[in-house]
């Protein structure tokens, strides 16, 4: 629902009305905790949903207990993406960068403290997550309201209740778009969970999407870039440097992808041992390297594109 704001606040620098920035931030603000307000039953009773889908009784009850204690980090999400959509329409990336390092950082070390050390387990995974989300969306709020964009933030404003019948298409136009794309992921989660042994086979799977994840944030890096680049250029009249913009991230997310992949084939039977020390796990999950190869190259073009 977020991702209207590329387009909006792209052309809105391109056009040079750094005014509405701030503006359509707030509204995308409204959009999403709205959204998030929605989605907030099936964090709830994401217990019954599993097991009415056929999921395993002990997946589903860990399942349904960590969401429950991930419920702040759904709703310090729609407050985080905006802001990012906000800087990277500026250009503003490397203190967003330095800020999501730093907290980083810190999630680490408290995950090593609360689950490792403590022994917490997942609800302790899911209470760090919360409190890291805060973290990261306090500090982000300061460098807003720092003095930092006098021109695109100027407060909060009554403006941003104007015109969500417009924005709310965009942003449902822009999320079925999204949805479509990364619901393969839960389907083959679900599909998966209802084999024989499925802790084994969910532990695999999950080991070979958490990988594919890393290399997905490259790909999603180049997305943020060539979308911030061409909503710029289009918002300027350049259609012709738009479309060239599209042409070197596309190339040079490609060939990173073609390392990452080639690292994938090499260290299959390698890599599910940062993950498990379980055998049958580190067994199933070198079966499927060669998908886990495809999959990685293909995603390195795809969300570019």
């Amino acid at each position: 629902m977020g991702s209207a704001l590329e387009t909006l606040c792209g052309q809105a620098v391109g056009a040079g009305q750094l005014q509405m920035l701030g503006v359509y931030m707030q509204r995308s603000w409204i959009i999403c905790l709205a959204t998030s307000l929605a989605l907030l039953p099936l964090y709830l009773l994401t217990s019954p949903v599993l097991r009415l889908l056929r999921q395993s009784t002990a997946i589903a009850a860990v399942s349904g207990r960590y969401a429950r204690w991930c419920v702040p980090q759904l709703f310090a999400y729609a407050v985080n993406f905006p802001i990012q959509k906000f800087y990277q329409a500026q250009s503003r990336v490397w203190v967003m960068t330095a800020i999501s390092g730093a907290v980083l950082a810190a999630h680490a070390l408290l995950n090593r403290v609360v689950v490792a050390r403590l022994g917490r387990g997942m609800v302790g995974a899911a209470v760090v997550g919360d409190v890291s989300w805060r973290l990261l969306n306090a500090a982000q709020f300061v460098y807003l309201v720092g003095g930092s964009f006098p021109e695109a933030w100027t407060g909060f404003s009554r403006k941003a209740f104007a015109s969500l019948g417009g924005f709310v298409r965009l942003s449902i136009a822009s999320a079925v778009m999204l949805r479509l794309e990364m619901w393969y992921y839960t389907a083959v989660l679900i599909l998966v969970g209802c084999l024989k042994n499925p802790e084994i086979q969910v532990g695999a799977i999950s080991i070979c999407m958490n990988y594919q994840l890393w290399t997905l944030m490259v790909a999603l890096g180049f997305n943020a870039a060539v979308s911030v680049r061409v909503s710029n250029e289009l918002g300027a009249n350049h259609p012709k440097a738009a479309k060239f913009s599209v042409v070197v991230a596309t190339t040079t997310s490609a060939a990173i992808g073609l390392v990452f992949t080639a690292i994938a084939l090499a260290a299959r039977k390698e890599m599910p041992r940062l993950f498990t020390g379980d055998a049958a796990v580190v067994k199933e999950t070198a079966k499927l390297g060669y998908l886990l190869a495809a999959t990685i190259f293909l995603n390195s073009i795809q969300p570019v594109l």
